[in-house]
């Protein structure tokens, strides 16, 4: 087997220190996180909270804001509560209600109250229509009202007796008598002071009968004149009965609005409401009097005084400043309002009082804070919401009217004037597409706030991440946290990080698991959380999740997939790949093989041949060639076919993360110099040869070594990281183990050359300005190689 690199060649393996940033107990001056200060500020998002206060404050139109971040990172829980705090020093918006608009009931009108008071218009209508029939009927069938009316009645009849009495005696001094008849007043002849009967009238002559006919029609002609003053009585009795009839509902209703007069009249929509209130009582004082039919449904749809109550839709009575709400499921209905229907008779039936309030109504004067995905699902919603900022009015409309097929009359209430600041939450990918396809998002939402997913891992982050830790565990009745176990779980974070020197702000991941902690706390009857509580649970989160993960290292183990973990072959190399089930990542080694021969193809991707590869493992095995022709192709053309394959890999491969591996193949394969089985691989290339970081660096080497420690520490497995990687390093406390105890090794690797020695055990060789390289190097034998199949493929004559 090749020798490894000796001490004092520039190849290192990385420190204890290098593998995981440890976080020390004593940072933590305390017994427990309950002596730490609780955390009452958001930390690790300094650009967001900026951005916040801007938009915010800002009262500029088109100023709402959209917070770019990833769930988890406590995004929303930030936004309420900066929001909260700053709606605290903003005045209590008004109250809202809608009330019958007694000319077109389809149009209800809108009342702005001072905040606080529209329960108590609502209370003095409710009275007033409580009270309201019983008030008119003890009006109307008082003495009082009875002796109005017998005055009228006495008046008119006595004009109309006059009237008549003259017309009578018009008629008498004609020779007859006027009798009424439903057809008006009908003259009778006379005869002797009597009215001739209908025998003796037929009995007379006919001459004379004829002159009684001209006579008649004379005598009836003239009675007409009598009858318009008779008409003009009628409407003079009508006049005066509809006076006295609203004179006495007046004076019934007086009493039942005069506290709400007083109490409302410096508002003038609420004075001009009771004004139409008290018109439309004595328009329809005949439904309100009328007595229930015999055989007549009750129900609400026949209480005549149901137009007079008030539908209070906001009530901000209890609010201490301006609203601050978070609406959790964004629908149209939910956010904009909507109104109700019942089937009554066999039909839908709605009035203004089953109009309903959405969350923009209770936020309007403040904040309303939306999941921009959730919004994103009803397309209705997010349309109805831009047209809403952009006009300033909040209207109640239903969306599905859009598609009806018959127009049918349903409610359009008065829309309210809208004045909130909107606040959306989403990922970076959706706030990216609709500003670029969404011209009115960019006007509507131009302040935008990102949410890290780490912050710095500084002495002062630590001491925060502590005291967010106090918060949690005092907020929810958790026990708190000894100094060891504050630790780990900083050294957790970090590795949620995926960087040593920095911490996640994925407190949700974190809050998870100091809650399952306090578990297996409680279950041990300890008074506090101690690391091996922390340790417990990381290990039963993961064995959970890892079933798959401990089926392919059985699979490694009994030999059904093929790895090697000692030993020397030319042309295969041990790569690294991370596997992702759910919110679980593993590392596991892939066999990568590489062959080569005489040819023209270049390099050959199996795997994409196979239409088993992605767009990005492509471009990596592209980026093999460009630095095969920079390294070999100077003086002559390569003459090269290269094959590459993932051995056993049957579910596809994507990502560059392997392509330095798979150049180790084939430089290997080209000079023909075995590469050490016991080292597996990871790292990016580029064509200058420089190698690059790769994600889930923990992953793949934990990997690694599970199936190495499976089969055996020799001490001389590890695994080959890019240089840039190093910092991502947080690995578990038995990798570190094995790597302190000289079982396990990781090699930082800055460029292939580096990394080919540590395979092969051969220096790589350095190109001479004559651009050949020395003898028994990597390169001089892989450009001797290419040298021989250039000559052969020059000689073949097919």
């Amino acid at each position: 087997m090749p020798g490894r690199k000796k001490k004092g060649s520039k190849m290192r393996e990385l420190t204890l220190d290098e593998c995981k940033n440890q976080c020390p107990d004593f940072i933590f001056d305390c017994k427990s996180s309950a002596e730490l200060t609780p955390l009452e500020r958001i930390i690790g998002q300094d650009r967001a909270v900026q951005a916040m206060q801007y938009g915010l404050r800002i009262k500029d139109s088109g100023f709402n804001v959209f917070i770019a971040g990833e769930p988890g990172t406590g995004r929303k829980t930030s936004v309420v509560d900066f929001i909260k705090e700053l709606s605290k020093d903003r005045p209590v918006p008004p109250d809202y209600c809608y009330v019958n608009n007694f000319q077109d009931s389809s149009r209800p009108k809108c009342i702005a109250l001072p905040a606080g008071t529209g329960k108590d218009l609502r209370k003095e209508m409710d009275q007033f229509a409580a009270g309201l029939i019983k008030a008119l009927q003890t009006a109307f069938e008082s003495d009082e009202y009875n002796k109005q009316r017998e005055k009228i009645i006495k008046e008119i009849e006595s004009e109309r007796s006059n009237i008549l009495l003259d017309a009578n005696k018009m008629a008498q001094k004609a020779g007859f008598q006027l009798q009424p008849t439903p057809m008006g007043l009908s003259a009778i002849p006379m005869t002797e002071g009597r009215v001739l009967t209908a025998e003796e009238l037929a009995g007379l002559p006919p001459v004379l009968q004829k002159e009684i006919d001209m006579k008649r029609l004379e005598v009836e002609g003239n009675v007409r004149t009598y009858l318009r003053p008779l008409r003009d009585l009628n409407h003079k009795a009508e006049d005066l009965f509809l006076k006295l009839n609203r004179e006495t509902a007046d004076l019934a209703m007086d009493p039942l609005l005069e506290r709400a007069r007083d109490k409302f009249k410096g508002i003038a929509a609420v004075i001009q409401y009771l004004k139409d209130v008290e018109e439309d009582v004595l328009n329809n004082l005949g439904a309100l009097l009328l007595p229930p039919q015999p055989g007549q449904v009750p129900g609400p749809v026949l209480d005549p005084t149901r137009g007079y109550r008030v539908n209070l839709i906001v009530d901000n009575t209890e609010m201490k400043g301006a609203p601050a709400e978070v609406e959790m499921n964004p629908t149209h209905n939910h956010l904009f309002g909507f109104t109700e229907k019942e089937v009554r008779f066999g039909a839908l039936y709605t009035d203004y009082t089953m109009i309903r309030a959405g969350s923009a109504h209770k936020a309007n004067g403040g904040f309303l804070v939306i999941e921009a995905e959730r919004l994103l699902a009803d397309p209705f919603a997010y349309q109805a919401l831009k047209q809403t900022i952009m006009s300033k009015k909040l209207a109640i409309e239903d969306p599905a009217t859009r598609f009806d097929l018959i127009v049918t009359k349903s409610l359009r209430p008065e829309p309210i004037p809208f004045d909130c600041k909107i606040v959306l939450l989403g990922s970076p990918q959706i706030y990216d597409l609709l500003f670029r396809l969404d011209q009115e998002f960019r006007e509507l939402f131009k302040v935008k706030g990102d949410f890290d997913t780490t912050m710095e891992r500084t002495d002062e982050n630590l001491r925060n991440y502590a005291s967010f830790v106090c918060t949690l565990c005092t907020k929810e009745g958790l026990l708190h946290l000894e100094p060891p176990a504050l630790a780990a779980v900083i050294d957790h974070s970090s590795r949620l990080a995926e960087d040593k020197f920095k911490l996640s702000t994925h407190f949700a991941a974190v809050a998870d698991l100091i809650r399952e902690a306090n578990f297996y706390a409680l279950e041990d009857k300890s008074q506090t959380i101690k690391k091996e509580h922390i340790m417990k649970q990381l290990e039963a989160k993961e064995y959970r999740s890892n079933m798959i993960k401990e089926k392919i290292g059985e699979m490694i183990q009994n030999g059904t997939i093929l790895i090697d973990t000692d030993g020397a072959v030319a042309g295969q190399v041990n790569g690294l790949a991370v596997y992702q089930t759910g919110d679980y990542a593993f590392g596991r080694p892939s066999r990568i093989t590489a062959s080569v021969g005489i040819g023209r193809d270049g390099v050959v991707d199996i795997e994409r041949q196979a239409q088993m590869s992605g767009p990005t493992h492509t471009k990596g095995v592209l980026i093999l060639a460009g630095y095969l022709n920079r390294k070999y192709a100077q003086g002559r053309p390569l003459s090269l076919n290269a094959r590459l394959v993932f051995e056993q890999s049957y579910s596809g491969v994507d990502g560059d993360s392997a392509s330095s591996t798979e150049l180790y193949g084939i430089l290997s394969a080209l000079s023909d110099l075995p590469i050490d089985q016991s080292l597996a691989v990871t790292g990016s290339v580029n064509q200058m040869g420089h190698v690059q970081a790769i994600g889930g660096v923990n992953q793949k080497v934990e990997g690694y070594f599970e199936v190495c420690k499976t089969r055996g520490l020799t001490g001389k497995q590890g695994c080959l990281i890019p240089e840039s990687n190093v910092r991502h390093l947080m690995l578990k406390d038995e990798v570190l183990d094995a790597i302190k105890a000289g079982k396990f090794h990781i090699y930082p690797i800055a460029d292939i050359d580096e990394g080919i020695e540590v395979l092969t055990g051969v220096p790589a060789g350095e190109q001479d300005k004559n651009g050949t390289y020395p003898e028994g190097t990597v390169h001089r034998k892989a450009q001797d190689r290419l040298n021989q199949m250039a000559e052969a493929i020059k000689e073949y004559r097919p």
